[in-house]
């Protein structure tokens, strides 16, 4: 499939999810989904969104992401050693916006989400973005 119809295919899948409560707190998997409807294949690296994040880090862009990237954010949440890192993502949809799964699935301007706070009082902070066609590649 052409990479530019399977973009606007998982935007589009994206966003018939807004306001959904089913992944609540699933970045990744929201993601994910998005991407296994409409390219049909299996699911991207990494166990949480910093993993991904980690995975990519020779292809991580600064700034302004392309339409149908995957912008990265660390977030911490406490666990029984500290604080660990789990990590924030969203697909890039456009004029400044990702869609992502937060308490609901929604949009919001991608550094706004540095606004956003975890149940335990935490922002995510931006790390940068990754073209659709590097997790394309890392997928294989």
């Amino acid at each position: 499939m052409e990479e530019s119809v399977l973009i606007e295919n998982m935007i589009k899948w994206a966003e018939s999810q807004v306001e959904s409560k089913e992944y609540a707190g699933g970045g990744l998997s929201f993601v994910g989904d998005a991407l296994e409807q409409c390219s049909k294949s299996g699911r991207f690296s990494g166990e949480n969104p910093k993993e991904s994040a980690d995975l990519y880090s020779d292809d991580m862009r600064d700034g302004v992401p392309e339409r149908g990237a995957f912008v990265f954010y660390d977030c911490y949440e406490p666990n029984v050693e500290g604080l660990f890192n789990v990590g924030h993502c969203g697909i890039y949809i456009g004029e400044g916006d990702i869609i992502h799964a937060w308490d609901t699935v929604r949009i919001d301007e991608y550094m706004s989400v540095e606004a956003l706070k975890t149940p335990h009082g935490f922002n995510p902070r931006y790390i940068g973005w990754v073209p659709l066609s590097k997790v394309l590649e890392q997928k294989q």
